[in-house]
């Protein structure tokens, strides 16, 4: 459910969601028992196309439900076969040998092979999708057989088999990748095929279950995802049984549902929230370039009274962006820099900001709410810095943010892996956070370290972590708790490396 999340990706972040009445849902069906139940899932994430080159993030379950990846993520986050059913690398990890399982079909008949492989991972990185960059160190398929196909890398890459459980791993039939069709019109070897004439793109998403399917059937007959602007109207579809499940962020619809003894819930943490600093050069805002004043940035924030005051003390504050399940996780970093505005003050004065400076950040309602803007804008203005909000709506946002590179820095939720590499990817590496592709000596020396895999890795990767603390790169606030809540009839679990279970995570109760 997670609209504004990234690993996500910021375009996903930035998208017009198409609202939806409750009154448009399909009825769920969570209490039929017997394999013929109706799963309806509610979301916030709307799914414009359903070509796997354009998959990303908390969409993930619109696509999974069509197409299958090349290897199954548990929600433990251990990998497991599915399209493919053997994978070993060579010594140097520049070479993944993948084995295909044989005898499967795309819904047009075709079959699945190595050159349907082939097809659709250059189809992914070409594509221009928001996930493209996954597939950047991948150099050549190479077609051995039918059922054999060697992935070349230019550089070993830690988080390869991540992102062929993930959206770089979905398979499409070739014959459908040319001319757009799939965007609207999936072809996969998946569980469901989609049904087009109960589908309304943008508000509701119904998937029958596949004849003939080659794997374990899905315990659901129907699965439908329904879209929604807002969240107290999902909770409403809970309480009601129009819907079966749902992720909830708002720390306010969580606490709603919590004393609700018909639902079942889990919290689960997957973001946190907090200002990503850009322009580390200073190129729009001279004083970022100054290591004391990001952090002063640090120091001025009540990440506390943050917390529990917008999150209603729903997560953990922070000043690390690598989450508690990867390698470079420190705990001692997430209280490295105390709320000390007097501190902050003299940081900047030490920087030549004595008198402040004035920091023009965007503004999406969705992303930053009137309490948190409020609470940034007091906290900052304490020493000196004026926040300027520039208020820009999904169709504005990415243009302005990342094709027109307008602004310094910006508050954004972003997803934490478990993998040290997709975060470095994601964060550190030039790209949609690292806009003006900011790097250090440090930077340069330790990415190749964690590269590499190895017992030095992790090594390298909490030098690195504990590196980008102390210079400031970035001003986290907190990691946010996130609610899964079902209905009593279905039992859900949260997926690694996922805000959203995966369609698979999904079984009746009882």
């Amino acid at each position: 459910m997670m609209r504004y999340s990234a690993r996500t990706g910021a375009l996903t972040a930035c998208a017009t969601v198409a609202s939806l009445v409750l009154a448009g849902c399909g009825g769920g069906g969570g209490s039929a028992g017997g394999g013929s139940a109706e799963l309806d899932i509610a979301t916030l994430t709307s799914a414009q196309s359903l070509d796997p080159a354009d998959a990303l993030g908390s969409a993930l379950p619109y696509f999974q439900a069509v197409y299958d990846t090349l290897l199954k993520r548990a929600p433990d986050g251990s990998f497991r076969p599915m399209l493919a059913t053997k994978w070993s690398y060579d010594k140097d990890r520049t070479r993944l040998s993948l084995t295909l399982r044989q005898g499967v079909k795309f819904t047009d008949g075709s079959a699945f092979d190595a050159q349907a492989v082939k097809a659709n991972m250059e189809h992914f990185k070409k594509g221009g999708g928001g996930a493209a960059k996954d597939l950047g160190a991948l150099q050549a398929v190479e077609v051995r057989d039918a059922t054999h196909v060697t992935l070349r890398l230019s550089a070993p890459d830690p988080a390869m088999l991540f992102y062929l459980s993930d959206a770089a791993g979905l398979m499409a039939s070739p014959a459908k990748l040319a001319g757009g069709t799939l965007k609207t019109d999936p072809d996969g070897t998946g569980p469901y095929t989609l049904d087009k004439a109960r589908t309304a793109v943008g508000d509701k998403y119904v998937f029958e279950r596949r004849k003939g399917y080659w794997g374990t059937q899905l315990p659901y007959r129907t699965l439908t995802i329904s879209v929604f602007d807002n969240e107290t109207a999902i909770v409403n579809g809970l309480r009601t049984g129009q819907i079966d499940t749902a992720v909830l962020q708002d720390a306010n619809q969580q606490e709603a549902v919590k004393s609700d003894t018909q639902l079942r819930t889990a919290e689960h943490t997957f973001d946190f929230q907090g200002l990503l600093l850009f322009d580390r050069a200073g190129v729009r805002t001279p004083a970022l370039r100054e290591v004391k004043v990001r952090q002063a940035l640090n120091y001025a924030l009540d990440r506390g009274t943050m917390l529990d005051k917008i999150r209603r003390g729903g997560g953990q504050a922070t000043d690390q962006v690598f989450g508690t399940g990867t390698k470079a996780y420190d705990k001692s970093l997430d209280t490295y820099y105390d709320h000390d505005p007097a501190k902050a003050r003299k940081l900047l004065a030490q920087a030549g900001y004595a008198k402040g400076f004035t920091l023009k950040l965007p503004r999406i309602s969705a992303i930053v709410n009137d309490a948190l803007a409020s609470s940034i804008e007091t906290d900052l203005k304490a020493v000196k810095i004026k926040v300027v909000w520039d208020q820009l709506d999904g169709n504005s946002a990415v243009q302005r943010i990342y094709k027109d590179r307008a602004y310094s820095a910006m508050v954004m939720n972003i997803g934490q892996s478990p993998i040290d590499w997709v975060t470095v990817q994601d964060l550190v590496a030039p790209g949609t956070f690292n806009l003006f592709g900011s790097t250090d000596a440090t930077v340069r020396q330790l990415l190749p370290r964690i590269e590499a895999g190895g017992p030095q890795a992790g090594t390298a990767a909490r030098a690195l972590n504990r590196h980008l603390v102390q210079q400031g790169w970035f001003v986290p606030f907190y990691r946010s708790s996130f609610l899964l809540v079902s209905g009593k009839d279905v039992k859900a679990e949260p997926q690694s490396g996922m805000g959203v279970p995966s369609i698979y995570d999904y079984t009746p109760a009882g």
